[in-house]
């Protein structure tokens, strides 16, 4: 692959920081093409996960005392609790309002085709059909379209980006969960190919992110309540937590909870925080499986321990012999081979959307129209394949007698007139006989085709049931074939490893989707076959296409992290990574240059220094600008200058604690709404206070690999590039490093420089 020339103006200090210098071009030739997946957004930022270790800092610690550290370890527990109820009790208000909703709608259409088998008016029920499903895709569309963007799709690959350390505007709001909740309702209910599980844990992680923070700027409430943990980095630990519960109780999984926050989530981790997401899962599951069970007749049984019930498998059904592992493995390359054509077929998708469907109300049209084809093709496979099964062979809850004898209903008409979960199910536990070859295949096809349409809709749904469903389908034809040979194979078991590969196969998890998978079943024995079709899936994927998500996040142009700093790269230095030249201020520096600095550039963090020589900040010079002191954030000029808080006005620094830096949290106020007289222009800030002044700094001869695994495993902001003499000379941020992108194409490996634009 060629490699791309990083070039760009100006770009925001915090994620790309200060103008590096280079080749420049005019707007014209700076055009980005839609769809590009290599280059960078200049509008995101980074989170502040580093500690301001400042003298507001030192005094708050000197105050607190031991009590104070007990009561915030217990504080922590009790917020990881209620993550975990309320993440269950979110779950449940989905499962009820879907199963109530749809059986309904079910219901109704059942009738009505059974009413019209014999009168040649079938077109009543279809069109009924229609609008049971229009409706409320409609309304999900809508408010996703309209009122919340970020709503869209399952949310993993947002809550992904946030743990890594990207700000998603608006990704943790309750806003964002109520018009969740709703979407994944309507879309569900209105028949697509979707599933409510991966939006869970979107939704635990709104959860934790409101919760642990004692107010809700959406309603503009501040609790005055645990305002200690208004900090980047606590709040992390919080949505990391929210993510794994989501997962516990969508899978009733709270093992596969903690390794999919591990896994696909959380760059950062330690042992503390393990036990605590654990104890959030557990909780979660729990919670859940009381309340379902309670629901469904069965209390104190605790028969419901997931939103997607596998149902029991004997154990006779996932035992297995050594002649069936090389078949499980030839599936695990059907997975990966069917999940990199939907990784391809659905960015391309992606890419004409981005191109043609830009207008909110051709989103809205399109997830119509896909409701309206999904209706159509299950209505046309019902009509097609009358797949006719005695009654009482297959456990449907609506058996439909459609183009059958009396005493017989439509198996096919059985898989499409329930949710999908349910059809999993069927595939899962279903006798042998309940479902032909032929039926297997339309619904494998028809049902992959339709999910690589919906995903990326401007609709509420995940990828995780669709996948499961489909892989389903076609594993248990393979079992199927597999049991013409060998009469005694269960062909559910097929089913449950074509499942897991088609899901590895397009979202790439093994280790935690192993475990989800086991704990799903309730059968540890099954593990093995399950690592090895979803390895072999990930490899296969991996050799010629980035996963689902990871192909998403690209699209976007988020600037996310690897695991590890790129191959062969020791070579390259700080001198060569870094941004220059660097604004910085001094120690004691003047309102109206902190005004006019602000107003000028987007940068969020800014060298404190002893003296600033006359370099030329607009030529491109990289002279050293004095000796470096600390590190003062663009938040904290921000309260800094709303407050006041300047050496002329002594009686301003007599209420500032870590509080008042905490008060406006995450949203501080823009330098544009801040009102600074001109006679205060004059005033000076000293910014020794504030400033952080032990930041992360490194030497010009430092090597990319060293300034990755600092960045990494610190979750820095900011890296401070001096001299020998420890003058500023420039600054690594998260968009230097990421610029450099390790690409993995069928079996070949390079790394590849990304341009950065302000304008994706």
């Amino acid at each position: 692959m060629e490699k791309l020339i990083a070039s760009y103006n100006q770009t925001k200090y915090g994620t790309m920081s200060h103008t590096k210098k280079f080749d420049s071009f005019s707007e014209k030739e700076d055009s980005v093409p839609i769809g590009s997946l290599n280059i960078l957004s200049a509008k995101y930022e980074s989170l502040d996960y580093e500690v301001v270790e400042n003298y507001v800092y030192r005094e708050e610690e000197r105050k607190k005392g031991y009590p104070f550290v007990v009561k915030k370890n217990v504080v922590r527990w009790i917020i990881f609790f209620w993550i975990g109820v309320i993440t269950a009790a979110v779950g449940i208000i989905i499962d009820l309002s879907i199963e109530t909703i749809a059986g309904l709608k079910f219901n109704h259409v059942k009738k009505y085709i059974d009413k019209c088998n014999q009168s040649d008016c079938l077109w009543k029920p279809y069109l009924l059909l229609l609008a049971y499903n229009i409706v409320p895709v409609l309304i999900g569309s809508t408010l996703v379209a309209y009122v919340e963007p970020v709503a869209l799709g399952s949310g993993i690959p947002q809550v992904k980006c946030y743990l890594n350390g990207i700000k998603i505007p608006r990704l943790v709001r309750i806003k964002t969960l109520f018009i969740k909740v709703i979407g994944v309702i309507t879309t569900v209910v209105g028949g697509m190919c979707g599933g409510k599980e991966g939006p869970m844990i979107h939704a635990g992680a709104v959860v934790a992110a409101g919760i642990s923070q004692g107010k809700s700027t959406t309603f503009n409430k501040d609790f005055g309540a645990l305002n200690y943990f208004r900090e980047d980095h606590e709040k992390r630990d919080f949505v990391s937590g929210g993510a794994a519960a989501g997962v516990a109780a969508a899978f009733g999984s709270p093992v596969g909870g903690v390794l999919f926050s591990l896994e696909e989530g959380a760059s950062f981790w330690n042992q503390g925080l393990t036990w605590r997401i654990f104890f959030a899962s557990m909780i979660s599951t729990f919670t859940l499986n009381l309340v379902l069970s309670a629901y469904h007749g069965h209390p104190g049984e605790l028969t419901f321990w997931g939103l997607l019930n596998f149902g029991k498998f004997s154990n006779f059904a996932l035992s297995y012999e050594m002649f069936e592992l090389p078949i499980f493995v030839f599936m695990g390359i059907i997975g990966g081979l069917t999940g990199a054509l939907f990784c391809h077929l659905n960015y391309k998708l992606t890419v004409f959307r981005m191109r043609h469907l830009v207008d909110r109300w051709k989103k809205v049209l399109e997830a119509v129209l896909v409701c309206c084809c999904t209706a159509t093709v299950g209505v046309l496979l019902m009509l097609w394949q009358n797949d006719c099964k005695p009654l009482g062979l297959d456990p449907t809850k609506n058996p439909v007698q459609l183009n059958c004898n009396d005493g017989e209903y439509n198996s096919m008409a059985s898989l499409w007139l329930q949710v999908p979960e349910a059809s999993v199910r069927s595939f899962f536990h279903d006798p042998t006989e309940s479902l032909d070859a032929t039926t297997l295949v339309y619904f494998a096809i028809s049902f992959y085709l339709l999910t690589v349409w919906t995903y990326g809709l401007s609709v509420s749904a995940g990828l995780f049931i669709p996948c499961l469903a489909t892989g389903a389908a076609w594993g248990r034809l393979i079992g199927l074939g597999v049991q013409c040979v060998f009469p005694n194979v269960d062909v559910g078991k097929y089913a449950l490893v074509g499942a897991a590969s088609q899901l590895g196969g397009a979202v790439r998890m093994t280790i935690s989707l192993t475990v989800i998978l086991i704990e799903a079943t309730g059968d540890i024995t099954f593990g093995l076959p399950l690592m090895i079709c979803l390895l072999t899936a990930k490899w296969i994927g991996d050799y010629f296409t980035e996963s689902i998500y990871d192909i998403h996040i690209q699209l976007s142009g988020i600037p996310l992290m690897a695991w590890d700093p790129p191959p062969l790269s020791s070579n390259i230095y700080a001198s060569e990574v870094m941004s220059y030249p660097v604004t910085v201020f001094k120690s004691k520096e003047s309102v109206g240059k902190i005004v006019d600095t602000l107003k000028k550039y987007t940068y969020n963090g800014f060298p404190v220094v002893d003296d600033v020589f006359s370099a030329d900040t607009e030529g491109g010079n990289n002279k050293p600008n004095g000796r470096l002191r600390g590190l003062i954030l663009r938040s904290q000029l921000i309260v800094l200058l709303q407050n006041k808080v300047f050496n002329e006005i002594p009686s301003a620094w007599d209420n500032v604690s870590l509080t008042t830096f905490r008060k406006d949290y995450p949203r501080y106020s823009n330098i544009d709404n801040i009102e600074v007289l001109d006679s205060e222009r004059q005033y000076t800030v000293d910014l020794l206070r504030f400033m952080n002044p032990s930041p992360y700094v490194v030497q010009l001869m430092a090597s990319l690999p060293r300034i990755f695994r600092l960045f990494r495993a610190m979750g820095l902001r900011h890296i401070v590039v001096v001299n020998d003499s420890n003058e500023v000379i420039g600054v690594v941020t998260r968009k230097d490093l990421t610029r450099y992108r390790v690409w993995r194409h069928r079996g070949s490996i390079g790394v590849e420089e990304l341009k950065v634009s302000a304008k994706l």
